[in-house]
């Protein structure tokens, strides 16, 4: 089935679904069988500027989300949670642009809304330590956020890891601008507007869409980026670190493999666990087994 009522397909800046600047669009496609399932905006420039100013300008002292109570954070975490759970049916859209199953997808949907709640109750658990010293002294550590992250994620886990990456962020007081795979935008972009359904403020969850070589690269070489989390090629994270060593920001990596099986002679009773590991999550499944 094609989505005839699918709305959410334009960048997401400030809480306000938006077009591009350029009004240039991209095709995210059902592999399964290669119709169109719908176009989607492709920030340019412009429009990571656009979203990583909305994020700063959320992040600012004294804004509502750096006043806010991290148990207020936690609450709205789990808010999200619930809207997750609530619209899991619609949520495993991203079936569709990614290939698996629908009951693969929901798996990731429903894990993502465990994931959300844990983050949840973490929110108000983050805090620093008091150290010893001599004398009429208090020496402590205290955590802070490190303001603008960007999360770019890859197709075969869309829903899954947006939350992954996200999540955490948020918890810690954060703001973050998530570009996900140009092949699987549809399930970020549905996420994003539950964020908003949840009451966080605007600015401080953005999702940006396009190509690694375009929006992902003005991304990572954006200066008010502090941090980048990346799922994806050992090629590209070595482009992300060039670009974060430009101006020293906080990086991240899950660089992918080949998820290599060696079967030996005596295998002959794992072949069904072999098998299912090769074409789990069309082939994408991040295993290896020897």
């Amino acid at each position: 089935r094609v989505w005839k009522d699918l709305t959410f397909n334009k960048l997401f800046i400030g809480n306000e679904f938006v077009d591009s600047k350029s009004k240039k669009t991209f095709p995210t496609i059902n592999p399964t069988t290669e119709d169109v399932i719908c176009h989607v905006q492709e920030a340019d420039q412009n429009d990571v500027n656009k979203a990583v100013e909305s994020a700063k300008a959320a992040f600012k002292t004294g804004s509502t989300w750096r006043t806010m109570d991290a148990s207020e954070r936690g609450v709205l975490l789990h808010k999200l949670a619930d809207l997750i759970k609530m619209n899991a049916e619609y949520i495993r859209l991203e079936a569709m642009d990614n290939g698996k199953t629908v009951d693969l997808a929901l798996d990731d949907v429903l894990f993502a809304a465990q994931t959300t709640r844990y983050y949840a109750g973490y929110a108000d658990k983050i805090h620093g330590k008091q150290l010893p010293v001599d004398g009429n002294m208090i020496t402590f550590t205290r955590r802070e956020p490190l303001g603008v992250v960007a999360c770019i994620t890859p197709w075969n886990y869309p829903f899954l890891l947006s939350v992954l990456k996200c999540t955490p962020c948020l918890c810690a007081g954060c703001t973050v601008v998530l570009k996900p795979a140009e092949q699987t935008p549809l399930s970020a972009l549905y996420l994003a507007a539950l964020t908003k359904e949840a009451g966080f403020p605007p600015g401080v969850f953005n999702v940006i869409c396009g190509y690694g070589e375009t929006t992902g690269e003005a991304l990572t070489h954006h200066p008010d980026v502090r941090a980048i989390s990346f799922t994806g090629s050992t090629e590209v994270g070595q482009l992300i670190m060039k670009a974060a060593a430009t101006n020293i920001k906080h990086v991240k990596l899950e660089l992918g493999g080949k998820s290599p099986l060696i079967i030996l002679a005596d295998a002959d009773s794992m072949c069904l666990k072999f098998l299912l590991y090769l074409f789990t999550i069309i082939g994408s499944a991040v295993t290896k087994e020897l």
